[in-house]
């Protein structure tokens, strides 16, 4: 019997049918592949150069994770906010944070109502009716405050003025301004640092009673006992040190990136976030330093009253 080649691979002629065709490429490959191995192995693949396509294959399979991961939180950008002041992912404690869900809805925070209420805490108004309830943060004063205050008074509207102690010491007229006309100056801490690294009791109240101290020798009265944490920092604990010392505790429902000095948002920035965002029950938090919400306080709360909602003092939320 005789025998067909191909390739140096051989068959019986006799049995060269389509079928045994198929085997015998499907044999030659095989066999081809096996001596591609074996001669890879043998004269290309030393030691050094295994390692070299090992590096290779991992860099590449770390550039796509890479890639990958670069496409998720652009997508995530463009749907929500990354953390901020403004925008962070829900937890028990560390930084106050919200998720916006819906225009004109309230955001859900890093705690719910009843959780925060446990520690005489909030952050907004459990309610559909339209009122919000305007707060500053004031670390320094850059001359922005008294147009604040202009505005405030206009429209007969009683804030809040979360102060830290070298606020009240650099700037008694500003302080007392604000008690003459009806605001509450709530206590920031004297040095502002980060409360939830405060692990005895000693030293958190230490950080508040010297605003108390600073705010008494200056007004002749005792501070109102809101406390507001700085940079919205806090653990669970500090809300109960809070509590124990006789303090309410704000957060807030809306803010948007204003305490840049040199970086201040445009005024269609502004009325975006803060018309857009707003919801029934807000707590708005801003920065009394701010150039763009003194140009723009007048025409906020027209805009705001415009919309049906009515700017409260937080003492109607907290007592």
């Amino acid at each position: 019997m005789g025998t067909v080649t191909h390739n140096g691979m051989t068959a019986p002629s006799g049995t060269y049918t389509v079928k045994n065709r198929k085997a015998f490429l499907h044999l030659m490959k095989h066999t081809m592949f096996r001596k591609s191995v074996s001669f890879i192995r043998n004269h290309i693949l030393t030691k050094k150069t295994a390692n070299i396509l090992l590096l290779f294959i991992l860099a590449y399979a770390l550039g796509a994770a890479a890639g990958s991961a670069e496409k998720h939180f652009r997508a995530a950008g463009a749907s929500s906010e990354f953390p901020t002041e403004e925008s962070a992912p829900v937890s028990a404690e560390g930084n106050w944070g919200l998720s916006f869900q819906e225009e004109g809805q309230t955001p859900v925070g890093n705690a719910d109502f009843e959780e925060l209420a446990k520690y005489d805490a909030y952050y907004a108004d459990d309610t559909d009716e339209k009122v919000l309830y305007l707060t500053f943060d004031a670390g320094y004063e850059n001359g922005n405050t008294e147009p604040i205050l202009d505005a405030l008074k206009k429209h007969g509207v009683s804030a809040t003025f979360f102060v830290v102690g070298t606020y009240i010491e650099s700037e008694p007229d500003l302080i007392r301004r604000m008690v003459e006309e009806g605001h509450t100056v709530g206590n920031h801490t004297w040095h502002h640092p980060d409360m939830s690294q405060i692990a005895t009791k000693d030293s958190f109240c230490q950080e508040l009673e010297a605003v108390e101290d600073a705010y008494r020798e200056i007004t002749g009265q005792d501070m109102t006992k809101y406390y507001r944490p700085p940079q919205g920092k806090y653990s669970e604990s500090n809300l109960q040190m809070a509590q124990e010392l006789g303090y309410k505790t704000f957060f807030w429902s809306l803010a948007y990136v204003d305490w840049y000095q040199d970086d201040q948002p445009a005024r269609e920035e502004a009325f975006d976030k803060l018309l857009g965002r707003i919801h029934p029950g807000a707590i708005v938090l801003l920065h009394s330093t701010s150039s763009t919400n003194a140009e723009i306080m007048d025409e906020l709360l027209t805009k705001w009253e415009e919309m049906g909602y009515t700017v409260r003092p937080l003492k109607e939320l907290a007592e």
